[in-house]
C-alpha cells in the first residue's frame, strides 16, 4: 500500500453532506513487539517504531499542521538563542586564532540549529568528530540528522557501539549504512580517550539524549501526549469539514477512522495483489460504509467491527465511526478552532500570542511587558538543553587543549523602551553585550 491513501472526504448524495475517511495509527509508543534488525554478520540496530519509519512519519504529521510546525520551528529557534559560541576571554592569541579557524573550517551555525531542532523534534541529536590523523585534535564537527540516525543493540556488556546512518526510507543494503563508532553515551571522553588510543579509529558520534521517565532506545518526546489525546485529529478534521463546506455546501456528517491494518487484512484474506484491484476494492469498501449509514432501510441497524486491548490497556479499533454535529454553519467552528490550537501551543510550551497562531477579531492579547516576559521566559527554560548539548563542546574544548575557553549560547533580552535600545545579550558569565 506505498502508494495507496484511503483517506479523504466522499460525497453522501442523499443526504446532501460528506463523510470524511481518516488513518489511524499509534505514534511514539508500538502495539507490537519490535525486534533487531541485522544489517551484515557483526551489526545489528533497533528498529525505529515497528516499521523502522516512525520518525518520518511523525516529521509527515508535524508538516501536516501549521500551528504545530511553526511551534516546533519556534522552539528550536529559542534554543538557539544568539547562536553558539566558544567564549575566550581568558584564553591566550593562540588559543582564539585556533577557535577563530575551527569555526570558520566548520558550519557551527548550521550546525548548532540543526541539533537544536533535533532535539526537539525527537528528544534527542547526533554529533560526529573527526580527529587528524595523529589522534591529537578534533578538527571536525557535524551534525547527523536524528531521523536517519539507528542505534546499534546493546550488547551483553551494557555497550551500545555503534551508530548506523541511512536513508531508511528505502530500505538500504548494507553497502549503503554507514557505520560510526559511538561513544559511550554515559561516559563519552573516558571512551574517547580510550578509543584513541587503543584504536586507529578517528571518527566518532556522539549522542546527546534528553532523560525520559520512560527508558527507551528512542526518547519520546513530551509533545507525544498531543497524538493520543485526539486533539490533533480534532484540529485536522475542523480543516477538513472546512474545505468540504467550501467545495460543495456539503457538511460533514460521518468521520470514519480506519486502521492502517485494515485494507491490508482484507487484501490477505480476499488475495488481492495488484494496485488496480486494491483501489477498487477500497473504493467498495467505502461505498459499502456510506450505505451503511444511510437511507432510511437502514436505520436502526448496527455495525459490529473488531478490536482489541494494548498491553497498556488501551483498547484500538479497526474502524471506528463518530457522527458529527452540523448544526454549526459556515465559519463558526471559530471557539473550536481556537480551543484546539490552544492545546496545541499548551502541549508545544509555546504562548500562542508569541507565534500569533490564534484566531479571531476579538481575541485577548498580552501586553508588550508581557510578551517580553513569556520571551524571557521560554529562553530561560533552555538551559537544561544547553546543557546537554554543551558536553560535545566541551570535550571538544578540552581535548584540543583550549585552556580558559568555555561553551556558551548567550540569551536575546529584549529591551523596555526606555532603555534606548533594541535588545542586549545575557550569558551564563552574567556579562551583559549591548545590541542595539
Amino acid at each position: 500500500m506505498d502508494s495507496i491513501s484511503f483517506c479523504g472526504v466522499e460525497e453522501i448524495p442523499l443526504l446532501n453532506a460528506s463523510v470524511a475517511f481518516t488513518s489511524s495509527s499509534s505514534v511514539f509508543r508500538e502495539d507490537e513487539e519490535i525486534s533487531p534488525v541485522r544489517i551484515n554478520d557483526s551489526h545489528t540496530y533497533m528498529p525505529w517504531g515497528n516499521d523502522n519509519l516512525m520518525p518520518f512519519n511523525i516529521l509527515d504529521l508535524i508538516e501536516r499542521d501549521e500551528t504545530l510546525s511553526t511551534c516546533q520551528m519556534f522552539n528550536a529557534e529559542v534554543c538557539y538563542g544568539s547562536g553558539l559560541i566558544y567564549n575566550a576571554d581568558n584564553s591566550t592569541k593562540n588559543v582564539r586564532e585556533e577557535i577563530d579557524d575551527f569555526f570558520l573550517s566548520n558550519s557551527i551555525p548550521s550546525y548548532f540549529l540543526g541539533v537544536c531542532q533535533d532535539f526537539k523534534h525527537f528528544g534527542f541529536a547526533v554529533s560526529v568528530v573527526i580527529l587528524d590523523k595523529a589522534g591529537k585534535k578534533i578538527v571536525g564537527l557535524y551534525r547527523k540528522e536524528a531521523c536517519y540516525c539507528r542505534l546499534a543493540v546493546v550488547n551483553k556488556k551494557g555497550e551500545m557501539p555503534y551508530l548506523y546512518y541511512a536513508n531508511w526510507r528505502n530500505n538500504p543494503s548494507s553497502a549503503d549504512v554507514e557505520i560510526i563508532k559511538l561513544l559511550s553515551p554515559s561516559s563519552p571522553w573516558t571512551d574517547l580517550k580510550h578509543q584513541v588510543e587503543a584504536t586507529d579509529v578517528r571518527k566518532f558520534a556522539i549522542i546527546t539524549r534528553v532523560p525520559t521517565a520512560d527508558s527507551t532506545y528512542y526518547p519520546i518526546p513530551y509533545y507525544g501526549s498531543l497524538f493520543r489525546s485526539k486533539w490533533y485529529n480534532i484540529k485536522q478534521l475542523i480543516a477538513i469539514s472546512k474545505e468540504a463546506k467550501l467545495k460543495n455546501s456539503a457538511p460533514l456528517k460521518y468521520h470514519i477512522e480506519i486502521s492502517n491494518k485494515y485494507f491490508d487484512n482484507i487484501f490477505i484474506q480476499e488475495r488481492i495483489s495488484s494496485q488496480e484491484n486494491k483501489l477498487k476494492r477500497i473504493k467498495q469498501e467505502k461505498q459499502n460504509m456510506i450505505n451503511f449509514l444511510t437511507g432510511a432501510e437502514n436505520s436502526g441497524k448496527v455495525l459490529f467491527s473488531q478490536f482489541y486491548i494494548t498491553p497498556d490497556g488501551k483498547q484500538t479499533e479497526d474502524v471506528k465511526i463518530t457522527k458529527i454535529d452540523d448544526s454549526k454553519e459556515g465559519g463558526d467552528w471559530e471557539s473550536d478552532i481556537q480551543e484546539a490550537i490552544n492545546i496545541i501551543c499548551f502541549t508545544m510550551r509555546v504562548h500562542s500570542n508569541l507565534v500569533g497562531s490564534v484566531p479571531g477579531k476579538a481575541q485577548s492579547n498580552n501586553s508588550g511587558s508581557d510578551k517580553r516576559e513569556l520571551y524571557t521566559i521560554a529562553q530561560a527554560l533552555q538551559k537544561p538543553y544547553h546543557d546537554l548539548l554543551f558536553l560535545v563542546h566541551r570535550i571538544i574544548i578540552k581535548f584540543n587543549g583550549w585552556k580558559g575557553a568555555y561553551p556558551d549560547c548567550p540569551f536575546i533580552m529584549l529591551s523596555t523602551l526606555d532603555e534606548n535600545k533594541d535588545a542586549k545579550l545575557v550569558t551564563s558569565t552574567n556579562k551583559n553585550d549591548d545590541d542595539n
